[in-house]
């Protein structure tokens, strides 16, 4: 089995980096703000997944966190580590790698950038959004370092992601229209996640290039998180 590792650069060098046509059908009107997630794959604990999958490794994992109930931009949802690019970062890569600092107290040193995917255009946020696909050579501790900010930082392991039993979609009508998109069911150390939206299709659309996806019942729906309540205090 060629290495995980050796795949992301593989589909980085034959210039495979739009995962995402569907968002990228919505433009933003007007000037997008410039923003950057990192998608940060390799070993990043000693535990890994109990289920066997035929497409990659037991340890295999990717960073996410969870958004604390309070912040303003997607309250609750599970996220890859980003934010805005500042005017003093060198560009999108370096803006993805000093967020996920900032956020999960990593140390940059250990993480090596191996390139970027198509940017994203978000039209509900303004937002064009450049996945950097990053490499954890030398994992350190992680954790929410501010928990008005993510309630749960936490690796997610590829093997229980690509499972078709954690594997549905979300349907969100509204107005008489729907849209629809995929999701995984995940347990993690704080409780149950549901990974769906922007970061499910990301993980959605990169697991395909790669040829990771294993056959997954398209039809089976897995509910949305409901948001927390509003403090009207």
């Amino acid at each position: 089995m060629t290495s995980p590792r050796a795949q992301l650069e593989d589909l980085l060098a034959r210039g495979v980096g739009d995962v995402s046509p569907a968002l990228r059908a919505i433009p933003v009107e007007g000037e997008a703000r410039a923003a950057a997630v990192l998608m940060l794959f390799g070993v990043l604990d000693g535990a890994p997944s109990e289920r066997v999958s035929p497409r990659v490794p037991s340890d295999l994992d990717v960073l996410l966190l969870a958004r604390a109930d309070t912040v303003r931009a997607h309250p609750g949802q599970v996220a890859f580590p980003g934010g805005r690019v500042d005017p003093d970062d060198a560009d999108a890569a370096a803006a993805a790698v000093r967020e996920a600092r900032e956020e999960t107290g990593l140390d940059p040193a250990g993480v090596e950038v191996l390139g970027t995917l198509a940017p994203v255009p978000l039209a509900f946020s303004g937002h064009e959004v450049t996945p950097v696909l990053g490499w954890w050579t030398r994992p350190t501790p992680v954790r929410a370092v501010d928990a008005a900010e993510s309630a749960e930082v936490f690796r997610a392991p590829v093997a229980d992601l690509l499972d078709p039993a954690r594997r549905g979609v979300t349907v969100l009508r509204r107005d008489g229209r729907e849209w629809r998109g995929p999701a995984f069911a995940l347990v993690t150390p704080a409780g149950e996640q549901t990974v769906w939206g922007f970061t499910a299709m990301l993980l959605d659309g990169l697991f395909d290039r790669l040829g990771w996806t294993e056959p997954w019942d398209r039809a089976r729906e897995i509910a949305v998180p409901a948001p927390p309540p509003v403090d009207r205090v």
